[in-house]
């Protein structure tokens, strides 16, 4: 079964994310806050999938995605951010995000995400 790791600081957010994701039929084996807890839950888990805030405390989604890169050149991060500035999606191509999903979340284009980046396993 396909799993995802979803990042978000916002508990709300992460809410909404998961009913998406069980919708999908894709399971949550973890949620983090932080880019921190992020790159731990990763290392623990190690998801199908990683839905990635920007914004967070601490360590951002753009340096959580960089570290996940550096441990699995095979991750496949989605950027989910309210920051749709063309150079914020470059900067996020850049940390190793395979997609950007811009806020408000569209159930529709998270579906088409994820079936795009797990049909690419099967290529």
């Amino acid at each position: 079964m396909n799993s995802i790791l979803i990042v978000d600081d916002t508990a709300f957010t992460r809410l909404v994310l998961r009913h998406m994701f069980e919708k999908l039929g894709v399971e949550v084996v973890a949620e983090a806050d932080s880019g921190e807890e992020a790159v731990r839950n990763y290392c623990l888990y190690r998801p199908s999938l990683v839905m990635m805030d920007i914004t967070m405390p601490g360590m951002n989604g753009l340096a959580a995605s960089r570290k996940i890169m550096e441990l699995d050149k095979d991750a496949k991060i989605i950027i989910c951010s309210a920051v749709a500035r063309r150079d914020t999606v470059i900067k996020a191509i850049q940390a190793g995000a395979r997609d950007f999903i811009a806020k408000p979340l569209q159930f529709e284009r998270i579906e088409w995400a994820v079936q795009n980046l797990l049909e690419s396993d099967t290529r």
